[in-house]
C-alpha cells in the first residue's frame, strides 16, 4: 500500500485583519534587501514580507491602522499601494 504524503500548509496572519490563511490565498508584499518594497507575485522574492488578504477592505485597513508599514519596518510608497489595488482589480 502507498503512503499518503501529508505537506505542511503555510499559514501566515493579514496584516489587516489579523486572520490567519494560507500562504498561497495571500499577497505578499516585500522589502528587498536593497530596501525597496514591492508586491511579490510569486512568493519568492528576497526580503521581509508582509502579507494581505485579497479583499479592499484588509488593505485599507493595513495602510490605515500603518500596520503594513510597521511589518516591513519602513514607509510604504503610494505607488505600491497603487500596484496593489490594481493587483485586487485585475
Amino acid at each position: 500500500m502507498a503512503e499518503e504524503i501529508k505537506r505542511k500548509v503555510s499559514i501566515r496572519t493579514c496584516t489587516g485583519c489579523g486572520q490567519e490563511r494560507p500562504r498561497h490565498e495571500l499577497l505578499r508584499i516585500v522589502r528587498t534587501p536593497e530596501g525597496q518594497i514591492v508586491p511579490d507575485r510569486t512568493g519568492k522574492l528576497p526580503g521581509r514580507g508582509a502579507y494581505l488578504c485579497p479583499k479592499r477592505a484588509c488593505v485599507e485597513q493595513a495602510i490605515k491602522r500603518k500596520r503594513l508599514a510597521k511589518a516591513l519596518r519602513n514607509a510604504v510608497p503610494e505607488e505600491v499601494m497603487m500596484q496593489v489595488e490594481q493587483w485586487l482589480d485585475g
